[in-house]
């Protein structure tokens, strides 16, 4: 089967949480409207900045079956479903499809810092595991394994492998990668102390997978624009650069706490972190107000003003 492939802005979204802890799934539904609205082409449910990690396995499954079900127009949907072992994964994996998910993206389980060979074959196994779009988070600085092109590549091959989600601080490693011309999107994270995202997209890159859509999704779909045209260059050009402070403070924490902290000040739903997440200190709350005064989103997407979010 012919899978689509996300480009564009690949959204990791939050996680929105009810005052008692539980999952908002209303809140859910408010969020992927907007984005959709806002130019967003794909969103990434349950990704790391979906405080995963510390959802339960009834909990996952509840946010894919009740998520799938509030699909707006095309925008994709993709689903978070490493486990902390193969079997793990590709149980979530069916569960995502037979949801009606359009995809899912896998990273190697944490804390078993495994190596190459063993992450690729756990990515093949989960590959051959059934039909669907999916895609692999080459994420060292969570999981300590950092595949080498050599091993994406192989992944690349497999009809089901759609999209390369690039966490690493080598340009280089990007280069080989879009040289190589695989059949698939090639994205990276959107923090900029990475220092990925401008390369990669002048090297061919297709998009980002990013967090600070959560905010700026408009901003972020600019940024993300695949280069067909030196405009398509110089708008990515002037969107990264007005937008570096508030790139900058979603990174400023571990994500996701900047980004969920200030997505409460400001009126969008996200509700409180999941212990033991704590929110972002009030200066650093104090510089993402300030990023988001300065850009002045409150006017343009109709959220609070940040004067009145910080009392």
């Amino acid at each position: 089967m012919t899978h689509i492939k996300p480009t564009g802005s690949f959204v990791a979204l939050i996680t929105p949480m009810n005052e008692d802890g539980s999952v908002d799934f209303e809140g859910f539904r408010t969020l992927l409207n907007w984005h959709h609205e806002n130019g967003t082409n794909a969103v990434l449910i349950m990704g790391s900045t979906g405080e995963v990690s510390m959802l339960s396995l009834e909990e996952r499954k509840a946010i894919i079956a009740e998520t799938a079900k509030m699909k707006p127009g095309n925008m994709q949907m993709y689903y978070g479903v490493t486990g902390n072992n193969t079997a793990t994964t590709i149980e979530y994996t069916r569960f995502a499809k037979e949801a009606g998910a359009d995809g899912v993206i896998m990273a190697a389980p944490a804390y078993i810092c495994a190596d190459n060979d063993a992450i690729t074959d756990y990515a093949m196994e989960v590959l051959d595991s059934t039909d669907i779009a999916m895609g692999f988070y080459n994420n060292p600085p969570r999981v300590k394994t950092d595949l080498h092109w050599d091993n994406i590549l192989k992944l690349a091959k497999h009809d089901n492998m759609v999209v390369l989600k690039e966490s690493t601080t080598r340009v280089g490693q990007v280069a080989q990668v879009c040289a190589a011309k695989p059949d698939m999107s090639i994205m990276c994270c959107c923090s900029p102390n990475l220092g990925l995202v401008v390369p990669t997209m002048a090297l061919g890159g297709h998009g980002t997978a990013n967090m600070t859509g959560n905010i700026i999704p408009q901003e972020m779909a600019v940024i993300s624009k695949p280069w067909e045209t030196g405009e398509d260059a110089f708008n990515h050009r002037q969107a990264w650069l007005d937008n570096l402070d508030m790139l900058h403070f979603a990174y400023s924490t571990i994500n996701p706490v900047s980004m969920k902290t200030l997505m409460r000040a400001v009126g969008l739903p996200a509700g409180p972190l999941r212990s033991p997440l704590q929110p972002a200190k009030p200066e650093i709350l104090a510089k993402g107000l300030k990023a988001f005064e300065k850009l002045g989103l409150a006017e343009k997407y109709g959220l609070s003003a940040p004067k009145i979010a910080a009392e």
